[in-house]
């Protein structure tokens, strides 16, 4: 056995707050404490000076589309553009300077642009000419395309969601995405795997959950992804509905996938129309898409259960919670509670959420896989989503609190790339949530992107995520300023540096803030990234 000894570090460890050494053997902590006794008590140990960095349990993204945020990363990122004109300028540039190929682009917003619209076909044609081009808005629930790849679609327009002028929506959308994906080779697309993987790694994040679907991103990527090689833990979630044991037996065996779950659609997304709402939307009149009723939630809900697989669906509108709800609820009459709470099932997004549902959720043991971002993005009297659904429905959206008082678990990722592969950014997002009342605290949302995301992927060992002996060893090195104790409330931010509170502390995350940088990643003792 090696061991190896971390000394002169601010060591995140809820069994010795004030540790500043921790020791690490064959991939496992074994100790953690200060530097003279882990000195004293580990002789032969390798010595790795840490020169004051914050050690903290290495992050989970427990949401992430992984081939897709490749894309983004090296392609077509169209996050920054500020207007339809850099949107088309930057298309017209990006094929300009690649005159081969399908083009892939992602994260155009026009709720922010001055001309208020998205890009037209004609505009799109023009900006590349003769070229497939794919740009997804930034939901990743619409997209618009150029004509070559509409006329590549056979009967694309009969597809529901097509409607002539606007963005594809629906299946229309799904249809054509596929046939955009399919245009990229092999070598296209496990380029696009390392550049995501790396990234991640670099942000301190040790493992992500791959949310895959039919729908998404097909199974051809699914399965090149879970034999794609690399130092980041994937775990993937294969978004289709069963009706029996057998059937999701057979299909989880066949794909090779860990769950049937994640973007498992029962509606779509509140920026593109479609998310599933009880009442129209109030800047369009439609009440969204339903792709999942009760009856469908309550078949595949229950065919996981009897089958021990875990399960759970995308789900953001009333609506969609509605016929969530009432399934599940049906499951329990039949296999009772605790069958149900076993299998860990979750919710993807869960942004619109009653009392009633968030307590019976809770019982049920359903654990809620939410993005802070959306809020950060899109929340607020003057956002997005104060837009679309009026700012009385849209200040109930993301109650995280209630959900964490009443007992749901939280785990806190981004859905990259529809919001950044940034964990410290999500975790500040819930802290300072836009709607007064519905944060919670910096320690509590820091659990929910580690601890939280280990126990959302199925792991209950009360290890994984921690740093504490017997955990795995799996931990960032971050450059970060004074650590502090913070504690959410609706009036006041409290802040402390008082060691004698014997709770760990944190980064401060208040809005202006610096986040940490990091130094060095490390998943079960093997460093998979290091400035």
């Amino acid at each position: 056995m090696s061991t190896q000894l971390l000394v002169g570090g601010r060591i995140y460890s809820p069994s010795n707050p004030d540790a500043t050494a921790m020791a690490v053997t064959d991939g496992t902590v074994v100790w953690v404490g200060a530097d003279r006794a882990g000195r004293a008590m580990h002789p032969d140990a390798e010595i790795i000076d840490v020169d004051g960095a914050f050690v903290a349990p290495a992050f989970v993204d427990p949401h992430v589309h992984v081939t897709a945020l490749g894309l983004k990363l090296t392609g077509l990122d169209l996050a920054q553009a500020g207007s339809l004109a850099e949107c088309l300028e930057a298309l017209r540039t990006f094929a300009a300077a690649r005159p081969d190929g399908a083009i892939l682009g992602e994260g155009w917003d026009d709720t922010v642009w001055p001309e208020g619209r998205p890009p037209s076909l004609a505009e799109i044609d023009a900006a590349a000419p003769g070229r497939l081009v794919y740009l997804a808005r930034v939901d990743a629930h619409s997209a618009v395309v150029s004509t070559p790849l509409l006329d590549a679609v056979a009967g694309i327009t009969e597809a529901a969601g097509f409607t002539r002028g606007e963005p594809l929506r629906g299946d229309a959308h799904h249809r054509v995405r596929a046939a955009a994906l399919g245009a990229l080779d092999r070598g296209q697309r496990d380029a696009a795997r390392r550049a995501a993987l790396d990234h991640a790694a670099a942000q301190g994040i040790a493992a992500v959950h791959e949310c895959a679907g039919p729908e998404i991103s097909g199974e051809t990527d699914v399965r090149e992804l879970l034999a794609f090689s690399h130092g980041v833990e994937v775990r993937a979630y294969w978004g289709q509905a069963v009706r029996t044991a057998d059937e999701a037996r057979t299909l989880l065996k066949d794909l090779g996938v860990h769950a049937l779950g994640g973007d498992l659609f029962v509606d779509g997304s509140i920026g593109s129309h479609t998310a599933w709402l009880r009442t129209p939307y109030a800047d369009r009149d439609t009440t969204g898409t339903s792709y999942l009723d009760a009856d469908a939630v309550h078949a595949h809900v229950l065919a996981c259960t009897e089958a021990g697989i875990q399960t759970g669906f995308h789900v953001i509108g009333d609506a969609a919670m509605d016929a969530v709800v009432t399934g599940f609820e049906r499951v329990v009459a039949e296999l009772g509670g605790p069958a149900v709470a076993s299998r860990g099932h979750r919710l993807e997004h869960a942004e619109m959420l009653d009392a009633d549902q968030i307590a019976k959720l809770a019982q049920w043991g359903v654990i809620a896989s939410v993005q802070p971002g959306f809020d950060a993005a899109w929340g607020g009297p003057d956002g997005m989503y104060a837009t679309r659904l009026g700012a009385d429905r849209a200040a109930t959206l993301n109650p995280f609190s209630a959900m964490a008082a009443a007992g749901i678990s939280l785990a806190i990722g981004s859905d990259a790339p529809v919001t950044a592969l940034n964990q410290w950014e999500a975790i500040r997002a819930a802290a300072n949530h836009r709607t007064p009342g519905h944060q919670i605290s910096p320690r509590a949302a820091f659990a929910a992107a580690t601890r939280g995301a280990w126990r959302a992927g199925g792991v209950r060992d009360g290890l994984a995520g921690t740093l504490v002996p017997g955990a795995p060893a799996s931990y960032t090195l971050w450059d970060a300023e004074d650590l502090v104790v913070a504690a959410a409330a609706d009036s006041v931010q409290r802040w402390s540096t008082d060691p004698r509170s014997r709770v760990p502390g944190l980064p401060p995350l208040t809005p202006d803030a610096t986040l940490p940088r990091c130094l060095r990643t490390v998943h079960r003792g093997v460093t998979i990234h290091e400035l």
